[in-house]
């Protein structure tokens, strides 16, 4: 992968080697023609064919998905929520089995762990998915490019990212319900979507302080990097009412987030702003040795939340998915609201777990 903030998500791999494969992998799984089954399995199959829209053009699924690979980074997790397990998933953050985290490793159930896939920088793994037999590849959080696209398509339909975002800008809400979608499950996908965001509702009702509050989230890597209002996690702080700095996307164009030059420390100063740092400690200090940072409002005040990127917490807060918000709203709100509330003495404390 290419150089980038361990909070961030992978940047656009470079284009995948073409490998000349056999005949492609049938979209339907091999016992399509089994018809006796359970009213459940037959209303699912009454969802299919289906087709959905994306970035390079529009896929046809044309029935239940068995054998599901996920090439988006967190699509996993939408995928488990409706019940299903992934033969295949692919790592981003590390340390957990089968690259499913915390938050939504009781949806394995008694299933086997999936195979992770990495991407090292040249793209999908072709060789190691096509050995899955996919008869389904997600790329919904992903940055596929045309030619590792086309190269996927000759083992399964392939469901990219969605044109209307940058690449791993997609929504959770809207990765969710395409997932839903291809899943022959979208009732399900928009219940799992509205729980969440009732979640995010209870929140924002109960601190109404975060209404207009600015806010922002940033890493200390190579400098000052910021995250603008296409990436996932400056929508948490958007759900729940913070506004985010005027020039934010100005600044980093059109790009889910970029390093700012010292000229432009001046976006930091926000009611509250979020760290995604390596040391909640060492970090901290490092940043407060800045001038230009130590003057602002923000640190004068002690109004900064910092997150060990690499704790489960950390993870939550970059995965942004339909299972990791609970679990990382449980976190961040009571931090959020000790950031904003507006007595220098309160302390915002790290969670205990």
């Amino acid at each position: 992968m290419l150089g980038s903030p361990r909070g961030t998500r992978l940047a656009a791999a470079l284009t995948s080697v073409l490998l000349l494969f056999g005949t492609a992998t049938a979209c339907g799984s091999d016992d399509d023609s089994d018809t006796a089954g359970t009213a459940a399995e037959a209303s699912a199959d009454s969802a299919f064919p289906v087709t959905l829209s994306h970035k390079y053009g529009s896929t046809t699924i044309k029935s239940e998905p068995k054998r599901i690979v996920t090439v988006g980074l967190t699509d996993q997790d939408a995928v488990l929520a409706l019940g299903k397990v992934p033969v295949g998933t692919t790592e981003w953050l590390g340390g957990y089995k089968g690259a499913i985290g915390p938050w939504a490793a009781d949806k394995l159930g008694s299933a086997a762990a999936p195979t992770v896939l990495k991407d090292t920088g040249t793209g999908p793994q072709t060789e190691k998915i096509a050995a899955l037999r996919p008869d389904l590849i997600l790329a919904v959080y992903g940055g596929l490019t045309k030619a590792q696209y086309d190269t996927l398509s000759k083992f399964a339909p392939v469901v990219a990212q969605p044109k209307e975002y940058n690449d791993y800008g997609v929504p959770w809400q809207n990765q969710t319900e395409i997932i839903g979608k291809a899943l022959g499950q979208e009732a399900k996908a928009k219940e799992l979507v509205n729980g969440v965001e009732a979640d995010f509702k209870k929140a924002a009702a109960e601190h109404p302080e975060f209404a207009g509050a600015s806010g922002l989230m940033a890493t200390p890597y190579e400098g000052i990097f910021v995250y603008g209002s296409q990436d996932p996690r400056s929508r948490v702080l958007t759900d729940l009412g913070f506004k985010l700095p005027t020039d934010l996307d100005k600044v980093i164009g059109d790009e889910f987030g970029a390093n700012i030059s010292k000229e432009r420390t001046d976006l930091l100063d926000t009611d509250a702003i979020v760290w995604i740092v390596s040391d909640t400690t060492k970090d901290k200090a490092t940043l407060r040795k800045d001038p230009l940072y130590a003057d602002l409002k923000v640190a004068k005040e002690d109004r900064e939340v910092f997150v060990k990127e690499s704790s489960d917490y950390g993870n939550s807060v970059s995965f942004v998915s339909v299972l990791s918000l609970p679990y990382m709203l449980e976190r961040l709100v009571p931090q959020l609201a000790a950031a904003v509330d507006g007595k220098t003495a309160t302390k915002v404390t790290e969670p205990s777990s």
